[in-house]
C-alpha cells in the first residue's frame, strides 16, 4: 500500500510540472498579446472552470466565509501577486522569475513569526537570511546587470507570500474549489488593472488564444494536484517538492526561450532553495494543510 507521503510527494511534483508549463504557456502567449489582456483571459478561464466544479459538487460558489477579513486580505494580496507575476512573466526571463518566486515560503515563515506569533528559532532566521541573500544575488541591484523588470517578480513573490499568510489565518471551512474561484477572480481583476496602464491592449490571435485557454486549464489541474498533495502527506515531507517548479522552469526556459542563466543566478537559486528546504525541514511537528493556494 502506498504511503500518504509518497502519494503527496508525487502529486506535488505533478503540480509543479503543471505550474511550470502554465508559466511557459503564459509567457509564450504574451509575445503576441498584451499582458493585461492575457491575464484577463487566463483569469476568466480558471474562474469558469472552478465555478463549474463547485456547481458539480453542489456547493455555494461564493460562500459568506470568502468575505471574512483574512480572506479579503488574501484577495488583495492575490490581486497584487498575480498582477506583478504576470508582468514579470511578460517582461523578465522565465528562469529568473521562477527562481525569485521560490523565496515566497521564506517570507511566509518570517511573516508567521512577526505577524501570527509563531516561533522561529535563530537557525531558521539565519537560513532565511541566506535565502534573501540569494534573491539579492539574482537581482544584482548594484551593477549594470540589474534589470528593473525583475522587480515585478519580487512584487509577485511578496503578493503570493501575503496571500499564503492570510490563508493560514482563515477558517478551514472553504473548499479548494471555492478558494480557486476566489483566487482566479482576483486574476481577472489584476488583468483589468494592468490594461488600464497599458499603452495598447493587444487582443490575442488564434494561436495566443489557444495558449491562454491551455494556460487556464493547466493551472486548474495543477492547483487540484497541489491541493491533493498538501492533504495527502505531512507538510514537512511533501512541501519541499514544490521546488521542482524551478527545475521545470529552467528546462522550459532553456528549450523554449533559449535562456542561459549565468553562474551568479544559479548560485542565488541554490541559496534560495537550500534555505527553503532547511526552513521547511526544521519547522517542528508536521501539520496537515487544508489547502495550498495556486501560484
Amino acid at each position: 500500500m502506498r504511503s500518504p507521503n509518497l502519494i503527496g510527494s508525487a502529486f506535488m511534483v505533478l503540480a509543479m510540472i503543471g505550474f511550470g508549463i502554465e508559466d511557459a504557456l503564459f509567457k509564450s502567449a504574451t509575445a503576441s498579446v498584451s499582458a493585461g489582456v492575457g491575464t484577463l483571459i487566463f483569469g476568466l478561464v480558471g474562474t469558469a472552470l472552478f465555478v463549474a466544479l463547485s456547481m458539480h459538487a453542489r456547493e455555494s460558489v461564493w460562500p459568506r466565509a470568502l468575505f471574512s477579513t483574512p480572506l479579503l486580505w488574501r484577495s488583495v494580496c492575490e490581486t497584487g501577486g498575480r498582477l506583478f507575476f504576470a508582468l514579470a512573466l511578460a517582461f523578465a526571463p522565465l528562469a529568473t522569475t521562477s527562481a525569485i518566486l521560490q523565496a515566497a515560503p521564506l517570507v511566509v515563515t518570517a511573516g508567521a513569526a512577526l505577524i501570527l506569533g509563531e516561533h522561529v528559532g535563530r537557525a531558521r532566521w539565519v537560513a532565511m537570511g541566506v535565502g534573501f541573500a540569494g534573491v539579492l544575488l539574482i537581482l544584482r541591484p548594484w551593477g549594470a546587470d540589474f534589470s528593473p523588470a525583475l522587480l515585478f517578480a519580487v512584487g509577485g513573490m511578496l503578493g503570493f507570500a501575503g496571500r499564503d499568510l492570510a490563508t493560514r489565518a482563515s477558517a478551514p471551512s472553504l473548499s479548494a474549489r471555492q478558494l480557486g474561484t476566489s483566487g482566479f477572480a482576483m486574476v481577472i481583476l489584476a488583468g483589468a488593472i494592468i490594461t488600464l496602464f497599458e499603452p495598447v491592449s493587444q487582443a490575442p490571435d488564434a494561436r495566443a488564444l489557444i495558449r491562454l485557454l491551455a494556460t487556464g486549464c493547466v493551472g486548474v489541474l495543477a492547483y487540484t494536484a497541489l491541493t491533493r498533495a498538501m492533504r495527502s502527506g505531512e507538510v514537512s515531507v511533501v512541501a519541499p517538492f514544490r521546488y521542482a517548479r524551478l527545475l521545470v522552469a529552467l528546462i522550459l526556459a532553456f528549450l523554449i526561450f533559449a535562456e542561459r542563466p549565468d553562474a551568479i543566478m544559479l548560485i542565488g537559486a541554490v541559496l534560495i532553495v537550500g534555505s527553503g528546504i532547511y526552513t521547511l525541514a526544521t519547522s517542528g511537528p508536521a501539520r496537515r494543510s487544508r489547502l495550498e493556494p495556486p501560484a
